[in-house]
């Protein structure tokens, strides 16, 4: 019971890497507020409650954080996951409408989420934010302009919020997954993601499961003097 009592925010939890998530801190005793456009199968725990929830959208952020205070008190825990790739285009070629509707999920969505829960974390003294972030929010990709930048902007985004908050007890820290065998990798050509299983040193796609677990660790008391770093899942790609 690692998270015994805590009240944790998941965005993006419907599925992937935040289903498999939400799934573990409710093992782990949290009682879990999984925040997603839609949810495509119902959560086996009654410890996970689900909000329909736009990630870009402020005033909706505004009443969720203030529903979910009024239930359960307070928020321990926001794992800012929700994102999406959107486009494979490079800067040359992605269409703007692309460009912007994917930096206003990945960073702006994050931005807005870490703003409306900040409050409630310093009036408690503590509280631990975990952002999803990428390899290649580390290392550079071929194409996928919108996405590489977003998560590399979230990366920074998340030492800035260690840097500004550690004296109110507040701790921040990415999380950047390699290949992962989730519904939107899945979905993708084939050959690509061969591609960067090929590239990937212990040769495999990884679980939703072990980001879920690294997710555990940082938002865990475990992991009391980390804050403002990079937690890095990609079976070695980005040691290459």
């Amino acid at each position: 019971m690692r998270l015994a009592n805590k009240v944790a925010i998941i965005t993006g939890g419907s599925r992937g890497i935040g289903r498999a998530t939400a799934d573990l801190f409710a093992e782990e005793g949290a009682i879990v507020y999984v925040l997603d456009i839609s949810l495509d199968d119902q959560f086996e725990s009654d410890k996970i409650h689900f909000i329909a929830h736009d990630v870009t959208d402020e005033a909706a952020w505004k009443n969720v954080v203030e529903q979910i205070v009024s239930e359960a008190g307070t928020i321990d825990i926001l794992f800012n996951n929700a994102g999406i790739v959107g486009s494979y285009e490079g800067i040359e070629t992605i269409e703007m409408d692309d460009w912007h509707r994917i930096l206003d999920i990945n960073l702006n969505g994050v931005f807005l989420g870490t703003r409306t829960v900040l409050p409630v974390m310093r009036a408690a003294g503590k509280g631990a934010i975990v952002h999803t972030s990428s390899m290649w929010g580390v290392v550079g990709a071929i194409g996928v302009a919108a996405y590489t930048a977003s998560k590399g902007a979230v990366r920074s985004l998340s030492k800035n919020v260690a840097l500004t908050y550690a004296k109110d007890g507040i701790r921040s820290n990415s999380i950047h997954p390699g290949i992962i065998e989730t519904p939107l990798v899945l979905a993708q050509d084939k050959s690509m993601t061969q591609e960067i299983v090929d590239k990937t040193p212990i040769g495999r796609l990884g679980t939703a499961r072990e980001i879920a677990y690294g997710a555990l660790y940082l938002a865990s008391d475990e992991s009391s003097y980390v804050t403002g770093t990079e937690l890095i899942i990609d079976g070695g790609h980005t040691a290459l």
